[in-house]
Formats: C-alpha cells, sequence, structure tokens
C-alpha cells in the first residue's frame, strides 16, 4: 500500500486499489464550472486527483441566491458520496475552485467490484463514514455557531 493513495482507499489491499481506480474515469473541470447541484441524481463518486472544488449550499441570503461555502475539497478527497448512500442524490452543490481534474467511478461498477471483492467494499465503506462523519462535524459547527449567535442576539 502507498501512503499517495486517496482517503476511500485507505486501508484497501494495493491490489484492489489498484483495480477501483481503473474502473474510473476522467473529468476535468475549468475553474468556476460545476460538477453537480443540490438535489441531482447522485450516480458518481469522485476523488479530487488536482485542484479545489467548493461544496456550497445554496441559500437565500438578503433576498438574493448566494453559495454559502461549507467546506472544500483537495487532492486526495472524496466528493460526491451520495452516489453510494440512498437515496442516492447530492446533498451540496460542487463547482471547481481553479482548473481541477477529478476521477469519476460510477456506484455501479463500484458496487460490482465490491459484490465480487467484500474486503474492498468493507474497508471502502469505512473510509466513506468516515468523510460522512466529517461533514456532520462541519455541519454541527455551523449550526452551533448560529445558535449561539440566536442565543447572544436574545440576551442583547
Amino acid at each position: 500500500m502507498t501512503s499517495g493513495l486517496p482517503e476511500l482507499l485507505r486501508g484497501v489491499a494495493e491490489s484492489d486499489a489498484a483495480a477501483i481506480l481503473s474502473l474510473g474515469s476522467r473529468v476535468h473541470l475549468q475553474s468556476g464550472a460545476v460538477l453537480f447541484s443540490l438535489g441531482d441524481d447522485a450516480d458518481t463518486l469522485f476523488l479530487v486527483e488536482r485542484g479545489r472544488v467548493a461544496l456550497t449550499l445554496p441559500l437565500q441570503v438578503g433576498g438574493r441566491d448566494e453559495d454559502v461555502l461549507v467546506e472544500e475539497r483537495q487532492p486526495g478527497q472524496t466528493v460526491g458520496w451520495s452516489a453510494l448512500i440512498p437515496p442516492h442524490r447530492f446533498t451540496l452543490k460542487a463547482a471547481a475552485l481553479v482548473e481541477t481534474e477529478l476521477l469519476g467511478l460510477s456506484r455501479a461498477a463500484l458496487l460490482d467490484y465490491f459484490a465480487t471483492r467484500p474486503e474492498a467494499g468493507h474497508a471502502v465503506t469505512r473510509n466513506l463514514a468516515a468523510v460522512i462523519g466529517q461533514r456532520l462535524q462541519v455541519f454541527q459547527a455551523m449550526w452551533l455557531r448560529e445558535v449561539q449567535r440566536v442565543v447572544d442576539h436574545r440576551s442583547a
């Protein structure tokens, strides 16, 4: 196993990691290009190879639509985990912050591979849970800041 594996493939046997990566197709995004939008069907999971992806939540701010930054994903990180989690709809909008290269892995190809290599599927699922847990922590911190703002406003 190499230390340069994407977060999604940590702990996966080297041969399985290579096989999983070979299932992917390259996606090139120019700066500002949208990879997917909130609510889109999610059938592809992405690994960031180069560049940066902003994950945003479209909200109404001051009467206008604005994409509020939730987090940025960088090389080695996973984007679009909704492809493997029902109901298979993206929960945020993803757009390239700079010219970006990703590897797209289709849900069907991944699930077919995991059916024949359950130990690889188990490791990927464990890694995916960690990515989802990170997102939960981000949203929890955002929510706590907002609750604190409301509490401070009420006590002022």
